[in-house]
């Protein structure tokens, strides 16, 4: 399908796309068709430029007008210029090399396409080509769109919620699109500023340079010289007595001062420094952008062009007269508005300046979509948490946040780097991961603790770990989250629908990922659910019922919609996260399905028994130290306690209250004499309970008392970690 035409003075090109239908109506539904519009402008020579698929009609655009959209991500589109015949030598430019290889020149036609995949935002055709002796440049410009998102309105909300939380992480450099940004008051000026910004800017910094060096300003200068009566054309009042004294001595010198011009001002002192530290910052990262693979033929040749002219400008005389810049004691008006050295002065002032997405002048290239996505949707998650935890800034400690990519731009830091902790009181209540990679041999820096992944590499997008504490100190519950920038569809209620294949990934990480308990050399399930979220849209109502949102209570694995500026949708992950918080891990675990054959039991159940409070007893002492290792009963055991399940014991110390909690490792039974508390007294050969004991971890700081009245016999409480409520008189913890 032909979608635009451009008739120009040297070639006709047709840009074409075989599936636009399908990708326009595709953009219709998630998002609303007066955004899907884009500027376009192009450079001289062009007399129609025609945009054919809009309401199956043809339309003649302006020079930097707004129009339908033609260009979205992850499109083809092939592109045919026929050049006239005195064209010669005509090629695609892209800064790219695999772009400028997907072009050929044959007959007088360019030929090739173009997919900009996950890239979004303003982008440019440029073609090269030779008239004679003569070598012409033609650019095409226009913006490229999601099909799934408002780039006008979401990409920049996704933009400023993670530079608010990452300065800068969202940069990136060769990429095939690019955005407007406006300098702002920060500090920062990371290198791939001067990379963007100066490349906008360099032909404007060259050309001062030149025009101050041809008409620099100087200034009258104090210089001492000696000269005989003869050359004085001007006799100062400080030599009439010497002239007098030597007025018979014609070879006599006089020390006199004369008022020369010189180039050595503080201004272009400040021209001498700005243009040598440019060129150096210039050459480095010159050599670092050329070891990039992808980086064009037409790009290094550019890059040396200007790096030549930077140099043989830095080697003119005219600096040979010029001293050492050594800073500004105050402003300087000729820096600010004198022809040149303004505009050297401006360039300066850019590079030295951090830039925010403001629908600037300066063009800043930015990671994919797909990749800003993903980052966003852990910035949601993690603000989510920290609200549902009710946890101020304090509370969160996220100290390991960006790392350098190789190059010039900053990643978000993988796995251990990454973490995000949520503590209240010193007490850990959560953490927050992104993209940890684990596997058999990366398990430390890039992965998590004590996971192992016995089979292939796995590497989630965020991983959620709760804190419980109510079964087992400090016991971890897992949960994954995956960022997925696509869409598959709707369902029968206008319902977007998540990808097929992220949903069978939530499976596979589940079933791949383990936790190694090195006390036992064992393996144990870790994931207990995996969801992923999408930038979907629909109404919350029909969300709520649908079969992605359903199978997370059936399964634990399903999708969220999350999309910038949708609060409702975005409700709906709020509460299910405040449900996971809230949950007691006997809960969750109680509702994980057990494999077929197995029978899944969840240790719930708990006793409580007396200790008499004697402090001459090392037996009582033992369990007021919480190192006890065995609790032995009373001859008689209530018959309603059942043993078969019991999985812990609380020592309720007389007096006192309760305060640990210890994990029953095994129940024997023994007879009277084995029982240490009764030494001393008349044995009987009666048989008693005993439960060999683990310290588990401490219920309350301090001795809690219970309610007396549940005693059985006296002695004992038969409950579980859910009806605490029952015989703890004080708050839980």
């Amino acid at each position: 399908m032909e979608l635009l035409t451009i008739k120009h003075q040297d070639f006709k090109m047709i840009i074409e796309c075989t599936k636009f239908d399908s990708i326009w109506h595709k953009a219709k539904n998630n998002v609303e068709e007066e955004s899907l519009h884009s500027t376009y402008s192009w450079s001289e020579g062009v007399s129609t430029v025609i945009l054919n698929h809009y309401n199956e009609k043809a339309i003649t655009i302006e020079n930097n007008q707004q129009a339908p959209a033609i260009f979205f991500d992850n499109t083809d589109y092939p592109i045919w210029i026929e050049f006239k015949d005195y064209v010669k030598k005509a090629q695609f430019g892209s800064s790219l090399q695999n772009e400028n290889e997907k072009f050929t020149f044959r007959s007088q036609i360019l030929a090739g396409f173009l997919n900009y995949g996950n890239e979004i935002g303003r982008s440019e055709i440029q073609l090269i080509y030779q008239v004679g002796t003569e070598n012409r440049n033609f650019v095409f410009s226009f913006e490229v769109l999601s099909t799934k998102l408002n780039y006008h309105e979401h990409w920049k909300t996704i933009i400023e919620d993670i530079e608010q939380e990452y300065r800068m992480l969202s940069l990136d450099y060769m990429r095939r699109t690019f955005h407007g940004f406006s300098p702002n008051a920060s500090e920062d000026t990371p290198e791939t500023i001067w990379w963007n910004v100066f490349a906008y800017e360099q032909q404007k910094f060259i050309k001062a340079c030149k025009n101050i060096i041809d008409r620099p300003r100087h200034r009258l200068h104090g210089k001492e010289a000696y000269k005989r009566a003869d050359r004085l054309t001007f006799i100062p009042s400080c030599i009439e007595n010497e002239l007098v004294e030597h007025r018979h001595d014609s070879s006599y010198l006089y020390r006199v001062e004369e008022r020369v011009w010189t180039n050595d001002t503080q201004e272009n002192r400040f021209l001498k420094f700005a243009l040598g530290l440019i060129t150096d910052k210039y050459e480095v990262l010159k050599k670092r952008i050329e070891a990039v693979k992808n980086a064009s033929d037409v790009m290094k040749s550019d890059m040396q062009t200007t790096l030549t002219m930077l140099k043989h400008l830095q080697q003119n005389p005219f600096f040979r007269t010029v001293g050492n810049y050594k800073g500004m004691s105050q402003e300087s008006l000729i820096l600010q508005k004198a022809t040149g050295y303004s505009q050297v002065y401006r360039t300066w002032t850019l590079l030295h300046r951090s830039y925010s997405l403001n629908d600037g002048i300066y063009r800043l290239q930015t990671k994919d979509i797909a990749t800003l996505y993903e980052i966003w949707c852990f910035i949601e998650v993690s603000h989510i948490v920290k609200e549902k935890l009710n946890l101020s800034d304090e509370d969160v400690d996220h100290s390991n946040r960006m790392e350098m990519n190789g190059l010039f731009t900053w990643d978000l830091g993988k796995g251990e780097h990454s973490r995000i902790l949520f503590k209240k009181g010193g007490i850990e209540l959560a953490e927050l991961i992104y993209n940890p990679k684990n596997s058999e041999r990366e398990n430390i820096s890039i992965g998590i603790k004590d996971w192992t992944v016995p089979t292939v590499t796995q590497k989630p997008d965020i991983v959620l770990q709760l804190t419980k504490s109510d079964l087992q100190e400090g016991l971890k519950m897992t949960y994954l989250f995956d960022a997925k920038y696509r869409i598959d569809g709707k369902d029968k209620n206008g319902v977007d629908v998540p990808p097929e294949d992220a949903i069978n990934q939530m499976h596979r990480y589940r079933d791949a990922i383990y936790y190694k308990d090195y006390q036992t050399n064992s393996l144990k399930k870790e994931i207990i659910g995996g969801y992923i979220l999408f930038p979907g849209d629909g109404e919350p109502a029909d969300v709520a019922v649908s079969k992605f949102r359903k199978t997370i209570d059936e399964v634990n694995i399903g999708a969220f919609p999350l999309r910038p500026k949708d609060a409702h949708n975005r409700l709906l992950l709020e509460q299910f996260i405040e449900e996971l918080i809230q949950n007691k891990s006997y809960e969750t675990i109680s509702k994980v399905i057990p494999q077929k054959g197995t029978l899944l039991k969840v240790p719930n159940r708990l006793l409580i028994g007396l200790v008499e409070n004697s402090l001459l007893s090392g037996y009582t002492q033992s369990f007021l130290d919480g190192n006890a290792t065995v609790y032995y009963t009373r001859p008689k055991f209530p018959t309603t306690i059942s043993l078969h399940d019991l999985h812990y014991f609380i020592p309720y110390i007389k007096n006192e209250g309760v305060r640990d909690i210890y994990e029953i490792v095994r129940v024997r039974t023994i007879t009277s004499k084995e029982a240490k508390q009764i030494e001393g007294e008349d044995t009987t050969d009666d048989t008693r309970l005993a439960f060999e004991l683990c310290f588990s971890r401490k219920l309350f700081e301090n001795y809690q008392p219970i309610n007396t009245h549940k005693l059985i016999n006296y002695t004992f409480i038969d409950s579980s970690f859910d009806k605490m409520d029952e015989w703890v008189v004080a708050d839980k913890f």
